[in-house]
């Protein structure tokens, strides 16, 4: 298992990360909300130079710490102001992550597993779409890993490695940076069911630098959050409450479900590993319980310290602590439990391993038969897309108009063809204890193939009917306009639009067309950008404004006939 691999293997999975997560990185147009929001939000602290206080419309946006705007500004000075840009430091991170789970399971487990684990992390669906869109959470993800290997690697080490530990301190303070609380809790949440567990807390507070770790934490957290409470006082406060305990215990923006909400994510945006799940989380607990009750419990303890057996336990409660804490938050979006995959890809590795040098080890068939079952299920789902589709187009074109004149296209079904097909080959290398071993290959390659699929032909031709129309028509408006004139976006909130506009904008709701009329009748240029068939619905102030254009089901008025494209 600790055979060298050499750089060959090391760097065809960093080209895959590279090509994965990088390629096509601008064809989609900024999805909203988060994606137009957080973009935005970068644009205008490049473009006013506030580097501390976020806005969003030139507003105060609380909602995220500054780091993710920091690192979008950077990328905008040296790329431009662009999707690529926007995207450019998840994917950065997405790699960064790859690598990270490769050096440190290098180093603790040796380069066979720390492979297949890396690939595991790599090879699933939400990993690269995490990775692929202007959020914090690719971010995140890193920095809170960071600091569970810095945690794992100071605690079990001797002498110089014990420094590892300033990691776990450092990682949880930049995740603060990045997302808030979160920042802090992912990691606990893994440290504190481990110690307890191995009943270690007395050797913590002893190697972990608690006083000195924390102190380091609040010099690289506080500042921040101290100069934004110095600025905008009780309402910053009170915003930040909201958003943080507020999420846990309300449902904010509609995203809400039961607690059951997760796991049909982590099945299938951990797809294909996910099918080792379970098996790979009761072999990981039945192998502690019956280490502990071998053995007495101080010398069982110092003999499995730093063990393959403690790293799958840690990355056990690691993933089921932070699974069941989503969970139980009030509100839930797909990318929340996104910290725990590290976890998740490392405990499925370490069973697929033992699965090949043990072929009786027990789960390992209806593991292969949960795969399958999965792909099959994805399969057979996007191959009749188009009946899926036609029957819900009413809530498709109410977000987006083109949806009854245009279609998903014939990628899902080629997606869902080979999904069918490579859950086939899965079950035909791994139920023969002779072949298993190619099940692996069969599994990455068909996740490979589908992700180039949707890279490069599903994405760009949602983008080119769906996404893109309506920012050209706010990028057209943003070009007439000046300083004083008016950006009228009316209909579903679209951060996005004033992200392509440039401009400030006034954002009013469908059934909210009173807040409209003051803006209509002023001295100068105003323009309104709203689907077509919100039309009707207009104020009679602006029965005369001009229809300068209409694409794809959007429409863009104006007081005055004169337009350019700005090209």
């Amino acid at each position: 298992m600790n055979k060298p691999l050499g750089l060959p293997p090391l760097a065809i999975l960093l080209l895959l990360a590279c090509l994965l997560f990088f390629l096509g990185l601008g064809e989609l147009g900024l999805t909203d909300r988060d994606e137009g929001s957080n973009a935005e939000a970068a644009r205008e602290m490049f473009e006013t130079g506030n580097w501390i206080s976020p806005t969003l419309n030139y507003e105060p946006r609380f909602a995220k710490p500054a780091l993710t705007y920091w690192l979008m500004s950077g990328a905008y000075w040296l790329l431009g102001v662009n999707e690529f840009a926007a995207r450019f430091h998840s994917a950065l991170f997405g790699f960064l992550l790859i690598l990270l789970q490769y050096l440190f399971l290098t180093r603790v487990c040796g380069q066979t597993l720390a492979l297949v684990a890396s690939l595991m992390l790599l090879l699933n669906i939400e990993i690269v779409a995490i990775g692929r869109l202007a959020l914090t959470d690719a971010v995140l993800i890193f920095f809170t890993t960071l600091s569970l290997f810095g945690f794992w690697l100071g605690f079990h080490g001797e002498g110089r490695e014990r420094h590892f530990l300033w990691l776990f301190y450092a990682g949880m303070a930049i995740g603060t940076l990045t997302k808030g609380p979160v920042g802090v809790a992912v990691p606990l949440l893994a440290v504190i069911p481990y110690l307890t567990v191995t009943r270690r807390w007395g050797q913590f507070w002893q190697r972990g630098f608690p006083i000195a770790g924390t102190l380091l934490f609040l010099l690289l957290a506080v500042p921040w959050y101290a100069a934004m409470l110095t600025i905008h006082g009780s309402r910053y406060t009170a915003s930040a409450h909201a958003d943080t305990i507020g999420r846990f215990v309300n449902i904010i923006g509609g995203h809400g479900g039961t607690v059951f909400f997760y796991i049909p994510i982590l099945l299938f945006g951990f797809f294909p590993w996910s099918g080792f799940l379970p098996a790979a989380l009761y072999a990981t607990f039945k192998n502690w319980r019956k280490a502990r009750g071998e053995r007495q419990e101080a010398r069982g303890l110092a003999s499995t310290r730093s063990s393959r057996d403690e790293l799958d336990l840690f990355a056990a409660l690691w993933l089921a602590a932070v699974f069941l804490f989503f969970s139980l938050s009030a509100t839930r979006l797909p990318h929340y439990i996104g910290p725990l995959y590290p976890a998740a890809a490392i405990l499925v590795a370490s069973y697929w391993t033992r699965c090949l040098n043990d072929p009786t080890t027990p789960g390992i068939r209806a593991s292969i038969h949960t795969l399958m079952g999965l792909g099959y299920l994805m399969g057979f789902a996007l191959a009749v897309s188009p009946n899926l589709y036609s029957a819900f187009l009413d809530q498709v074109t109410k977000e987006y108009p083109m949806g009854a004149q245009v279609g998903p296209g014939l990628s899902p079904i080629a997606i869902g063809l080979i999904l069918i097909i490579g859950s086939a080959l899965v079950g035909y290398f791994g139920l023969s204890e002779q072949r298993r071993a190619g099940a692996f290959w069969a599994a990455g390659s068909t996740i490979v193939l589908v992700l180039l699929i949707a890279i490069q032909i599903a994405i760009p031709h949602f983008s080119r009917h769906f996404v893109a129309p309506p920012q050209t028509l706010a990028y057209t408006a943003g070009v007439n306009l000046r300083p004083e004139d008016r950006l009228i976006l009316y209909g579903p909130p679209r951060p996005s639009f004033i992200f392509y506009a440039r401009h400030k904008a006034i954002v009013v709701k469908a059934g909210e067309e009173a807040n409209m009329r003051p803006h209509l009748s002023h001295p100068g240029r105003t323009m309104i950008l709203l689907q077509s068939r919100l039309k009707p619905k207009l104020p009679e102030e602006a029965a005369d404004y001009h229809q300068l254009l209409e694409v794809s089901g959007y429409t863009l008025l104006s007081s005055e006939r004169m337009v350019g494209t700005g090209s």
